[in-house]
């Protein structure tokens, strides 16, 4: 005799075509939304990448007509406070001098160059000078100087890095690299020359 409590198994359905045809459906929805998902989200970054570019491209446009305009707005200010210290530079070439090969390839271009029968001063003008720009304008000082070699040109040349916003560690770095720190005071620019401060002459080779 069977307990009262025991419960029949129930035989279980197969899969119906119906079951499986409904699944691939839904498999299939799945996928094509999932793909609209990743066609979407790619057409966005797109658009990010694009108007990353554009920002980057307006602000890189903004920042070379601002440095343009300071080295307008510097220059004669430079070219003073040089004279003042027995210079007497009678030439100044703004616009970004540029110093090219014997192809025509651009290989340095300087911001100012200040210019008399015996001495050359060349200029880097930066809103606020970093370390990095001192290496990259002694690399400027070392190509003007080959080129001018190669002239016959025998002046000396001297290097100078002018900034409005200059950092303490900066402008020693500068001095300790022999180059002569421009600085801004007030309205207008100083040279700044410690006592024991000796400004460091690119000379013309011995065999020209």
């Amino acid at each position: 005799m069977s307990d009262i409590n025991e419960i029949t198994p129930q035989p279980q359905r197969g899969l119906t075509f119906e079951d499986v045809w409904a699944a691939m459906m839904e498999t299939d929805r799945r996928f094509k939304e999932t793909d609209r998902r990743f066609k979407e989200t790619e057409r966005r970054f797109k658009e990010t990448e694009r108007l990353i570019d554009k920002i980057g491209k307006q602000i890189g446009d903004v920042h070379n007509k601002f440095g343009k305009m300071a080295e307008h707005m510097v220059a004669p200010s430079i070219s003073r406070r040089f004279n003042e210290l027995g210079f007497h530079f009678d030439a100044i070439a703004t616009n970004g001098q540029k110093i090219l090969d014997e192809q025509g390839r651009i290989l340095a271009e300087i911001d100012l160059l200040l210019e008399n029968g015996d001495y050359i001063i060349a200029v880097e003008v930066k809103v606020e000078p970093k370390e990095a720009d001192i290496s990259h304008h002694l690399k400027r000082l070392e190509i003007l100087r080959v080129r001018m070699d190669r002239r016959g040109d025998r002046r000396k040349i001297r290097g100078a890095i002018a900034g409005a916003i200059y950092d303490k560690a900066v402008k020693e770095a500068v001095i300790e690299a022999g180059m002569y720190v421009v600085a801004q005071s007030g309205d207008t620019m100083k040279v700044e020359i410690p006592e024991d401060f000796k400004p460091r002459d690119w000379e013309a080779a011995l065999s020209v």
